[in-house]
């Protein structure tokens, strides 16, 4: 039996904010096939028109979701091949997401690892292509509304250490912001521990 949604007014605050207190609760999709569960491990916040590396930078129709409401999901293709998934952040008419890039697998792993084609847990749903192949993201669920959708995050937060901070991976380096939260583990995607920016001085506070 999964725990009680986590409610709009959760995700109706600064993205950073959401972003770290979001490390440590639990992500659900249910679908005909079954659920499937993960502990999120590590995401990354993309903020609004100020963040060169956010689809919000440019307003566009694609980019358009993450202006609000919250708690709504925003899932596109990269590359014509992966999905991703983020969760629509601040109050209606404010731009921000966070990126879900990993989570640690709870239930329904037989059903991730069919999707996913491996068997190795910790292969799974590390990296956000992997997680969205893991619990069947696409754009079609582009939209979903968390507090009743067959996607939503669990009020349940389980942390197994610190939250930790990083510059983000796969953007930018010359104008990224350390907006990467992880919690450290097996279970985390990437770099542990992506290199400075070449302009240090775009460091902005985490909060």
């Amino acid at each position: 039996m999964s725990p009680g949604r986590l409610p709009p007014e959760f995700f109706e605050r600064p993205t950073l904010q959401v972003a770290e207190s979001l490390v440590g609760h639990t992500l659900y999709r249910q679908t005909p096939e079954g659920l499937v569960a993960g502990r999120l491990v590590e995401v990354e916040a993309y903020c609004g028109p100020a963040d060169p590396n956010s689809h919000a930078f440019r307003r566009t129709p694609r980019s358009a979701i993450m202006y609000g409401p919250p708690g709504i999901l925003y899932v596109y293709l990269t590359y014509g091949m992966h999905h991703c998934s983020n969760i629509v952040c601040e109050a209606d008419g404010t731009a921000g997401a966070v990126l879900m890039r990993a989570v640690e697998p709870l239930e329904g792993l037989e059903l991730m690892a069919a999707r996913r084609g491996v068997t190795d847990p910790k292969l799974l749903a590390k990296g956000p292509g992997r997680l969205c192949r893991a619990f069947g993201l696409s754009r079609e669920d582009n939209g979903t509304d968390l507090a009743s959708g067959g996607v939503w995050v669990g009020r349940d937060r389980r942390l197994e250490g610190l939250v930790r901070t990083s510059y983000r991976i796969g953007v930018d380096a010359t104008t990224d912001f350390p907006w990467r939260f992880y919690e450290p583990g097996p279970w985390t995607s990437g770099r542990k521990n992506p290199p400075s920016p070449a302009r240090p001085e775009l460091d902005a506070p985490i909060g």
